[in-house]
C-alpha cells in the first residue's frame, strides 16, 4: 500500500468509496441527507482539503483521507479494505506530514470514535449539531500536546 496526492480526475472513485463507506458506516445518517451531502463532497468539498489516497500494489483505490488547517476533515475507506490498516495509514500521514491535529467524528460513530481515540485522540468538546446544522452531534477530537 502507498499514499499519493489525489487529482480531480479521482473525485469520482473518492465520491464511490465515500458513499459505500457512509452507507456501512453511518446508519445513523437519513438517506435524504446522504443525497443531499454526496453533490457538495463531489463540487465543493474535495477540492476544499488537501487529499490523499492509499492504493493497493495493484493500483486500487482502497480509502482517502482529505485535511485543511490540521483538521482531518474527511477519512474514507473501501468496505472491503476496513480492518487492514488503511485508516491507520492514512491517519498516520496526515498527521506527520500534513501537519493533523484535530479531527471531528459524528458522536453515533462509535467504531470511528474507537478507531481516533485508538490512535490518541482525546475529545475536547462536543456539538450538537453537524457542520450542516443537522442533528448528528459532534465529537472535537485533539491529539494532546499537540
Amino acid at each position: 500500500m502507498h499514499i499519493e496526492t489525489v487529482d480531480q480526475s479521482q473525485y469520482p472513485q473518492l465520491l464511490t468509496i465515500w458513499e459505500a463507506s457512509v452507507r456501512a458506516t453511518h446508519d445513523f445518517l437519513a438517506e435524504a441527507d446522504l443525497l443531499e451531502l454526496k453533490p457538495l463532497i463531489l463540487e465543493q468539498y474535495f477540492a476544499a482539503v488537501d487529499l490523499r489516497a492509499a492504493k493497493g500494489s495493484d493500483g486500487e483505490l482502497l480509502g482517502f483521507c482529505g485535511v485543511s488547517d490540521g483538521n482531518i476533515e474527511m477519512l474514507f475507506i473501501a468496505p472491503e479494505a476496513r480492518g487492514q490498516g488503511v485508516g491507520a495509514r492514512l491517519t498516520a500521514y496526515a498527521i506527520e506530514h500534513q501537519g493533523a491535529t484535530k479531527v471531528d467524528v459524528n458522536e453515533q460513530n462509535a467504531q470511528a470514535v474507537g478507531f481516533y481515540q485508538h490512535l490518541g485522540f482525546a475529545v475536547v468538546s462536543r456539538s450538537p449539531v453537524d457542520g450542516q446544522g443537522k442533528p448528528y452531534p459532534l465529537l472535537h477530537m485533539e491529539l494532546p500536546g499537540r
